[in-house]
């Protein structure tokens, strides 16, 4: 049954709105009921009591801003009247006892994976060709134009035909009007040759801007980060394009490489063209190692392995006032259901935790794990104040409009992610996974940057929520699109992979929503296609530990 409000926490003062109410409108929950002052937009929040001046709005159980100005019982919450502000937290440890889900439905599941000699488990079987400096961003798109055609890795759709219809409406001497009143369709070509690598699935070209100027902290860092992706299990080998003089050393590469596995043996081919010389003795010597890269990637299979093997990075992007009461929660679900089989999580935008750190430092296993967290946090808020910035900067002009007004109130919902077991380890960018159970990350609260982290660190599959909508992807996993209402869901087909405004529609529990997905996650680990990979959504931006949020 699909109420009109709902409240998320017992010591809430404030309703969410789960459809437009109109002026006058009463709702009642818990046997209280309000009635609407005014209109309150669907995802919005309205006051449960009168609230004055400087009173704390609670949501979550958290506070998540306070009262500017005044509002009446059944009043809306606007920018206008509540300002962020969350509580103070301290590293004390305190009792963390976690009530592990039932997991009967998913003990002896198992997905179809890519085995590697670490001992991980890809979700897929890629071949990367990536630059140590932006000077080889050229020669990386000719490897690309010379590569992805000819052996079948090229696939979108082309709206030159479209183009074409105009040209000859043009010529024919229809007028702007007649144009812009033209309904044109969009014809798909057919790039799509046979495969000739039917278990490879793709050659991904990851072009950045770094690798040399800024700080020499760049350099190594982006090293760690390229270093996370060539040992990653989703990754059977890779070419590396190097200048040769930049900041970023092949060296360097290679001791991150040694740190993330020091019995590293997939095939790596690094080249320099300041000692090969010319750009086409460089490109065919790419070519030629690359093609041999990729006959020996293609005699791996995938092979049953226990879902402990996954490691899920856990995002979310074009949030709405829904997307901390539908879809995070769901995927909170999902996070304790994998770490109770034994696998990894990934939880990172540390912006977008923003007002739950108490809640952070409670679930650390020990005192150095928290204490890890606590000065991870205070040194990244501290930067943002000191270029003139601060979390409570975070929400977007999208979020804002779809309900989310406060930092705290979005950071809220978005840790509902992260579920409800043990924090494991507390990782600094960009250091990988080694441990199984809830891991925080500390990334920017950016999609795709925190993306591309999560996956340097070791994520072979991300779960992506979205209230808004965005086509975000990442090269080599699988990412994995959650609406979090229904009317998102049908707007944007395309690239919404599930639906969880089931919840909000009163359908389907929390945890329904959550074994639907993680049944979903199976399917995808094994090589489903998901909307992201259809569309060749490849984002990758890693982050220059500059203020980002």
């Amino acid at each position: 049954m699909k109420h009109l409000v709902a409240k998320i926490h017992p010591a809430d003062n404030v309703l969410v709105a789960l459809a437009d109410l109109p002026i006058g409108t009463p709702v009642t929950w818990d046997g209280v009921t309000v009635t609407t002052t005014e209109k309150i937009p669907a995802k919005h929040k309205l006051a449960l009591q009168p609230l004055a001046p400087g009173d704390k709005v609670t949501m979550y159980g958290v506070l998540v801003g306070k009262m500017a100005s005044a509002v009446s019982q059944g009043g809306l919450l606007t920018t206008a009247n509540i300002k962020h502000a969350t509580d103070a937290y301290q590293e004390g440890q305190h009792q963390h006892n976690w009530a592990q889900p039932d997991v009967t439905k998913f003990a002896g599941r198992t997905f179809m994976g890519y085995h590697r000699p670490d001992g991980r488990v890809g979700t897929a079987n890629y071949w990367l060709v990536i630059p140590l400096v932006f000077c080889e961003n050229r020669n990386i798109q000719v490897l690309e134009e010379a590569l992805v055609n000819d052996l079948g890795y090229a696939r979108r759709k082309s709206y030159q035909p479209q183009t074409q219809a105009l040209v000859e409406l043009m010529k024919a001497g229809k007028s702007v009007e007649e144009i812009l009143a033209t309904d044109l369709q969009s014809a798909e070509v057919d790039y799509q040759k046979p495969r000739l690598f039917p278990n490879v699935d793709g050659i991904r070209f990851l072009q950045h801007e770094g690798g040399c100027g800024g700080i020499r902290q760049d350099a190594q860092t982006l090293c760690g980060l390229l270093a996370g992706y060539i040992t990653h299990p989703n990754v059977a080998g890779a070419t590396v394009l190097s200048l040769g003089c930049q900041n970023a050393q092949a060296s360097m590469l290679q001791e991150e490489i040694a740190k993330r596995d020091p019995h590293f043996s997939k095939p790596l081919f690094i080249l320099d063209q300041q000692t090969i010389g010319t750009e086409e003795a460089l490109v065919s010597t790419a070519l030629r190692q690359t093609f041999a890269g990729l006959m020996q990637a293609n005699q791996q299979h995938r092979q049953p392995a226990p879902l402990s093997k996954l490691t899920i990075g856990l995002e979310c992007g074009g949030s709405d006032g829904f997307s901390g009461i539908s879809a995070n929660p769901a995927v909170g679900h999902v996070s304790d259901l994998l770490v109770a089989l034994g696998g990894s999580v990934i939880l990172a935008e540390f912006p977008e935790l923003c007002g739950v750190e108490q809640e952070i430092v409670n679930r650390s296993v020990d005192h150095d794990t928290a204490q890890r967290f606590t000065s991870l946090m205070k040194a990244y808020g501290d930067s943002a104040v000191a270029v003139g910035s601060g979390f409570d900067m975070n929400p977007s002009p999208g979020n804002i409009r779809d309900g989310l007004i406060t930092d705290a109130m979005k950071s809220a919902g978005a840790a509902r992610k992260g579920g409800s077991s043990p924090v494991v380890a507390v990782l600094d960018y960009p250091e990988p996974v080694t441990k199984p159970g809830l891991n925080l990350l500390c990334t920017p609260g950016n999609d795709v940057e925190s993306t591309t982290a999560e996956v340097g660190s070791g994520a072979n599959l991300v779960l992506f929520t979205t209230g808004l909508g965005t086509p975000t992807g990442n090269p080599i996993a699988p990412v994995v699109k959650i609406s979090s209402n229904t009317k998102l869901a049908e707007r944007m087909p395309d690239i919404i992979d599930l639906n969880t405004g089931t919840v909000i529609d009163g359908e389907e529990t929390i945890e329904q929503a959550g074994e639907r997905i993680l049944d979903y996650v199976v399917q995808v680990a094994s090589g489903l296609e998901v909307s992201a990979v259809r569309h060749g959504q490849t984002d990758f931006i890693p982050w220059k530990r500059g203020v980002s949020l």
